[in-house]
């Protein structure tokens, strides 16, 4: 399996990107594409003394800069690494592509090169978040500020059979975002995305309030990109915080440490859990090829996380058994339609 990844892309160059790549070869034993400027990336390849044949590379002479409009990508900017990167998902030279680069301009070349999965409305970017009892899925984090009812109906079915790949259960739970537990609480919108869903041959257990997706209550919780990414930033901000809050209490005293001596491996562990490089990437769903979107300050161990989780997606099936699903749920509404009923 060969797994293209742009080199160019995040807020640090190139460094974590090929390293992550190396790492990723040499664990998963797969191949990976470095898809950039090829002077740059072979000149770090000899400093770090790489000789692995696993990693190859393909020169594209344009970058997109984290800033620069998405719009630009499909008109400017064709030779750009993330551009040729998910070329070679298209062509089929490369099973995925990985980006800690642009994240409007990866969606837009997912767009404009793969395409839509048949009867998919708007694709959604997914993400893992931790919780009391595991990990949980929440889409959309980005990709449609605003949706309709049957655009959450389509990402709680996308996050279905994500869900399942990703927890190994048949039924994930799935929640709806919303400001109460009632099925009457929230907007029009998530409340008649509440009705398509609860009619949906999906494990729905209504919706989730804010204070709740931590809790694990639901192993899939649906939203739009609005609402999903200020919820995504805020729990960021919040575990940062949380962290310099400790450390500067712990640090402020004899007490505290030397209690740090015994508090240091229970720390350490609920580090890695919070930490987002140890999930490596969001996946978008909803194209017709694997592509994962990465932090812009991706470190080496988050590109080869993120470079692991496109390698189990790549070899699912997940994007057949979401056009399935979606498929179904529009002939089921035609079926509805025809007899005449609303719900």
């Amino acid at each position: 399996m060969k797994i293209a990844v742009d080199a160019m892309g995040g807020d640090y160059g190139p460094a974590p990107n090929i390293e992550g790549a190396l790492q990723a070869a040499a664990e998963l034993e797969i191949e990976v594409v470095l898809v950039g400027d090829e002077s740059r990336i072979k000149e770090h390849l000899q400093r770090l003394g790489s000789s692995d044949q696993r990693v190859t590379v393909r020169h594209a002479p344009q970058t997109v800069d984290m800033h620069e409009s998405p719009s630009q990508v499909a008109r400017k900017k064709r030779d750009s690494s993330i551009w040729v990167a998910t070329e070679l998902v298209k062509s089929g030279e490369a099973s995925a592509v990985v980006s800690a680069g642009n994240t409007g301009a990866s969606m837009v070349a997912a767009f404009f090169i793969l395409g839509v999965i048949k009867g998919v409305e708007r694709p959604a970017i997914a993400t893992l978040l931790p919780t009391l009892t595991g990990t949980a899925v929440m889409l959309d984090v980005g990709a449609n500020v605003d949706c309709t009812a049957e655009h959450l109906h389509q990402f709680g079915l996308m996050g279905n059979e994500y869900g399942k790949h990703l927890f190994g259960k048949p039924n994930p739970r799935i929640g709806l975002l919303s400001i109460g537990e009632e099925d009457t609480k929230g907007n029009e919108v998530t409340r008649e995305a509440f009705k398509l869903l609860k009619a949906s041959p999906i494990n729905f257990v209504g919706n989730v309030e804010g204070r709740e997706v931590y809790s694990g209550g639901a192993d899939v919780i649906v939203c739009d990109g609005f609402i999903g990414n200020v919820a995504l930033k805020i729990s960021e901000g919040i575990a940062e915080t949380i962290k310099k809050l400790l450390m500067k209490e712990i640090a402020g005293s004899f007490l505290g440490r030397l209690s740090y001596l015994f508090l240091a491996g229970p720390l350490l562990r609920l580090r890695r859990r919070m930490d987002y490089a140890e999930f490596g990437g969001a996946a978008l769903l909803g194209v017709n090829g694997i592509t994962i979107i990465c932090h812009g300050r991706s470190s080496a161990k988050a590109i080869k996380n993120a470079i692991r989780g496109a390698k189990g997606l790549a070899e699912s099936s997940l994007n057949e058994l979401i056009q399935r699903d979606i498929e179904e749920s529009l002939a089921q509404h035609e079926q509805m339609i025809k007899g005449g009923g609303t719900e």
